[in-house]
């Protein structure tokens, strides 16, 4: 087994020079370098990306953004600080990552409830979509934590800022292509631009996400607010 190593034959400093040789590894008298660079892509097979993104969610979720360490992270991984560097660039990178992981599953829960089984009318399938998006609530407490922990954060770091709007354009991408495949399948035409749609029903997620973290028993359920909005659609038009 050959490895490039670097004796003492050279010297660091104006016109020094390193003398760098393919020796036996067993070579005693040698100064082995090792690139950790390369020994954090070769776990990459062990799923390193997948175990730091994991770890940053759980710290997130008990720690919070501003308090947490690139020690929290590794200790919560499993993996090692140069990992962080290697897969994402820094601790900030892989934390604002994981932000936008939350945001990715959530969408995917409410596709799969809508698409998961038969369509039903398009009121029976904005109920389910909000069932996933509000009468989640008790079940993802530490994730809307994080999430509400994470917009006064955004509004000083630019990069986090950035993330969060592209994680909701996603979301409103994603949710448009819901609505147009919905629509196509059950054979009627979109009232309106499905993003703008997307957005308002977005907004009032979030909207009660707050009210539920502060008084959950006053918030109102996925029927009740479908109930609402149809009371509001019959009020103007």
């Amino acid at each position: 087994m050959k490895r490039a190593v670097c004796t003492s034959a050279g010297s660091f400093g104006p016109g020094g020079i390193i003398d760098c040789l393919h020796v036996d590894i067993r070579t005693s008298y040698t100064l082995v370098y090792t690139d950790t660079m390369n020994d954090v892509a070769r776990t990459e097979a062990g799923g390193y990306r997948e175990r730091l993104l994991a770890g940053a969610v759980s710290c997130l979720q008990e720690k919070g953004y501003a308090r947490t360490t690139a020690r929290d992270l590794v200790a919560a991984s499993g993996t090692n600080l140069a990992s962080i560097g290697y897969h994402f660039g820094g601790k900030d990178a892989l934390l604002n990552e994981a932000i936008a992981e939350i945001f990715e599953q959530w969408t995917q829960r409410v596709e799969r409830s809508l698409f998961g089984a038969d369509l039903g009318t398009g009121r029976e399938m904005l109920e389910r979509a909000m069932r996933e998006l509000i009468d989640v609530f008790g079940e993802l407490r530490p994730q809307l934590v994080l999430l509400v922990e994470g917009y006064p954060a955004a509004l000083r770091a630019p990069v986090l800022r950035d993330k969060l709007a592209q994680a909701y354009a996603r979301a409103r991408t994603a949710g448009a292509g819901m609505m147009r495949r919905a629509a196509a399948e059950l054979g009627v035409e979109l009232p309106m631009d499905p993003e703008v749609f997307v957005s308002v029903v977005v907004a009032i997620a979030d909207g009660l996400m707050l009210q539920w973290l502060l008084d959950p028993s006053a918030t109102p359920d996925a029927h009740q607010v479908v109930e609402a909005l149809a009371a509001i659609s019959a009020i103007v038009t």
